[in-house]
């Protein structure tokens, strides 16, 4: 059974069977998708992270789909029900839905129509309708059929029974399910109305109070939306094709003439078509389509979470953290190096001159007492105020002011994690540190906190949470191992996503560190209660030692490579440490002559260049640009304005870009580019500096429109090629809430109305 599913993944991924072969058979060992894409390119062929995270999902698809087969094959043995022709057909079946529509017949079911009509006897009566001779006489047949002990009490009522039974077999045959099914897709539309009455109250969902688009056209995000609005109950929802074509498919197949019997057929099927097989194809359709708008906003979530992640880091600098607050006061946090607390502390902005030169002068004490090179304010309510306090200090050029997205912060503040990091801290001075940390770390301190609190998607509470959870830590996995983690600094939450720890190792590691001091080898690894071989092969090259024993401790150079490197070095007549910062003994070095059965070229080439540069960081580096000058709200904006704006967040429908006036403005996917433009991502990434002109201004609602395409005079409103930056990364609307609740009704326009 496996070959054939290896066979079918190397067919459906264009990828040859013999790396699946080999992937699947890393996976069953044990070893993790960031292990296998980076150390095992020979065994895999160099397969991506991509790549191999795919034979991963489609492999355990395809074992629950042939888990299902056992079962129904079990199921029918049990019963004696299994043909030889019915195992065929459900070995053939390829698909869950194709495997479904076969045992469909013979599925248990509760007492139907059909079955009150066949313990009635109606069977044979149907059978004799349903082959539609040219003599058959309908009332004639079924009068033979009458009889008041079984409830059979007139023609009529038998002819009834029989097209109940007729419309079950009409809507469980199998052909006519997949070309029902076709034509759902191809010519059904969404239908989407208003509940009488609930107008006003359901606002927010206008855009869909009279709706209909083609289920093959609809895009995720308005898919998302009208299901989220059928569930709060403001909107009915129907998801059918015309009725007539429909009918017409299924008269095609069944209805053999024009006789009397035929119509009676015509009648069953009209009958099954609204009572069985609509409702049938409707539910089918909604869930696949669901389906592919989850996979879709769950896709968008993981690109915008990546750039995220991977944000510059300011790297180890003395740090201010400041989580802005008008009304009970600015919490600041003092950071050393290391991102340890050194001091906290509150500020007053509000209120009489005093406070504000009390605070001014706190803020200067605190950065010469502690030697501050950069300070870190929070873009919540309040932050642009306290950016243009901080900055109207003087502090010197050698103090950076930046603003830092505080989403998710407060979840933060409130969690188990901070309570086990700070124990003696009040709630919102964790908040101050979490904000000066992701200055100097986004990655280190963004995994603290669960994915779907930062706030970067598109739908996020609506979609599949299994598979929206297991999409997002693939990104953080892949994100924290292909940075690499230095594990004398790390923190524990941190350690758990490095490929093959986990919680329990992650935190063994951790209690190892603090009982015996910092690790100075990957060798004291194996010391780690529960950290076998298994464990030490899959995570040591992604643990880095910067002061290590050993220089190669601070590289990406698994430690099962060493001898190779120690060889390369022998055979140069120098020592490791002179060939990592020698650049003309790497260019001695002949790697033809270092490959054998188990170390190839791919391997080879990926040491050459860490050797090159041993622990590389590949992150950008941090850019600091800033908003306008005198336009912190929105009643300060004005259509025709261009201002400097960095993107928040991207979703199937545009990017969200705050400007500085606390209210995330649109660029709709229309005014990205000046070209048609199918994907946001492929334009603007998480993170991004552009330049936007102002649209609309709309007070009432709260919402900035903008566009990014050329303006009047053909000058274009992007500044520059694209570079992630460490900047504000979502403005927080007043007290933290839900992200999914940014996107109710997303005003897009571009869908066809009644």
């Amino acid at each position: 059974m496996r070959d054939r599913l290896i066979k079918r993944i190397a067919e459906e991924l264009v990828i040859d069977s013999h790396k699946v072969q080999a992937t699947a058979g890393l996976l069953d060992e044990g070893s993790t998708v960031p292990f296998i894409a980076r150390y095992r390119k020979e065994v895999t062929g160099s397969l991506d992270e991509v790549a191999v995270i795919q034979i991963r999902d489609r492999l355990e698809q395809l074992e629950e789909l042939e888990k299902r087969r056992e079962s129904i094959l079990k199921s029918l043995k049990e019963r004696e029900l299994l043909t030889e022709g019915l195992e065929k057909d459900i070995m053939a079946a390829g698909t869950l839905t194709r495997l479904e529509d076969v045992y469909l017949p013979f599925r248990p079911k509760r007492r139907t129509r059909a079955a009150i009509a066949r313990e009635r006897g109606l069977e044979p009566l149907a059978a004799t309708l349903f082959a539609q001779g040219e003599d058959t006489d309908p009332s004639r047949e079924a009068a033979v059929f009458v009889d008041e002990e079984k409830g059979v009490e007139s023609v009529d009522a038998a002819l009834k029974g029989a097209r109940d039974i007729m419309a079950e077999w009409i809507s469980e045959d199998g052909a006519a399910r997949e070309k029902m099914r076709e034509l759902f897709k191809t010519k059904g539309c969404f239908r989407s109305r208003v509940l009488t009455g609930k107008e006003e109250e359901a606002a927010k969902y206008r855009d869909y109070f009279d709706l209909e688009e083609p289920v093959s056209r609809a895009p995720s995000h308005r898919i998302l939306a009208m299901r989220r609005g059928e569930k709060e109950g403001f909107l009915v929802l129907g998801v059918t094709p015309p009725k007539e074509e429909a009918l017409k498919l299924l008269v095609g197949i069944f209805v053999k003439g024009d006789g009397k019997a035929s119509r009676q057929v015509t009648e069953a099927l009209e009958e099954g078509y609204d009572r069985l097989l609509c409702p049938s194809m409707e539910t089918e359709i909604r869930l696949e389509t669901k389906k592919r708008a989850d996979k879709e906003a769950i896709q968008v979530f993981a690109d915008n979470l990546k750039e995220l992640l991977l944000a510059p880091p300011l790297g180890e600098k003395t740090v201010l953290g400041i989580d802005p607050g008008l009304r009970t006061g600015c919490k600041l946090a003092c950071l050393d190096r290391q991102g340890k607390v050194r001091h906290t502390d509150t500020i007053y902005l509000v209120g009489s001159e005093q406070q504000k030169s009390r605070a001014a002068e706190t803020i200067r004490d605190l950065c010469r007492r502690f030697g501050i090179e950069a300070i870190a304010v929070g873009n919540g309510t309040g932050g642009r105020e306290t950016e243009r306090f901080i900055r109207g200090l003087n502090l010197g050029v050698d103090v950076q002011v930046l603003l830092v997205s505080e989403s998710g912060a407060s979840i933060y503040s409130a969690s188990e994690v901070a309570r086990k990091e700070f124990p003696d801290l009040d709630l919102t001075l964790r908040g101050a540190v979490s904000i000066g940390r992701r200055l100097m770390d986004p990655l280190a301190e963004l995994v603290k906190i669960e994915p779907k609190a930062i706030g970067v998607g598109q739908y996020q509470h609506d979609v599949n949470q299994t598979a929206l959870k297991r999409t997002l830590d693939d990104v953080v996995v892949s994100c924290v191992n292909g940075v690499g983690v230095e594990v004398n600094t790390a923190s524990e939450e941190l350690l758990t996503y490095v490929s093959g720890l986990g919680p329990q190792l992650a935190g063994n590691l951790v209690t190892w560190r603090d009982t015996n001091g910092p690790f100075s080898s990957r060798e004291d690894f194996r010391q780690v209660p529960r950290l076998g071989p298994k464990a030490f092969e899959q995570s040591a090259g992604f643990l880095r030692i910067r002061a290590g024993n050993n220089p190669l401790d601070a590289s990406a150079v698994h430690p099962e490579s060493y001898g190779i490197v120690e060889a390369m070095a022998g055979d140069l007549s120098c020592s490791v440490k002179e060939l990592l910062v020698n650049e003309t003994l790497r260019e001695q070095i002949g790697l033809s002559r270092y490959v054998t059965g188990q170390v190839g070229m791919p391997t080879l080439t990926d040491i050459m260049a860490e050797l090159a540069k041993p622990g590389r960081d590949p992150r950008k580096k941090l850019e600091v640009p800033g908003f306008a000058e005198g336009v912190e709200d929105v009643k300060d904006l004005e259509p025709g304005m261009t201002l400097d704006g960095v993107v928040t967040n991207v979703t199937a429908f545009g990017a969200f870009v705050d400007v500085g006036v606390h209210q995330d403005g649109l660029v709709h996917i229309s005014q990205l580019a000046d070209h048609f433009v199918k994907d946001p991502h492929r334009v603007v990434k998480v993170n991004q500096w552009v330049k936007v002109r102002v649209l609309e201004v709309d007070l009432a609602r709260q919402r900035v429109s903008l566009s990014m395409r050329k303006t009047a005079d053909g000058q274009r409103s992007v500044r520059g090629p694209a570079k992630p930056v460490n900047k504000i990364v979502t403005r927080k609307r007043g007290p933290e809430k839900p992200k999914a609740q940014l996107f109710n009704n997303p005003f897009d326009g571009v869908f066809k109305r009644k």
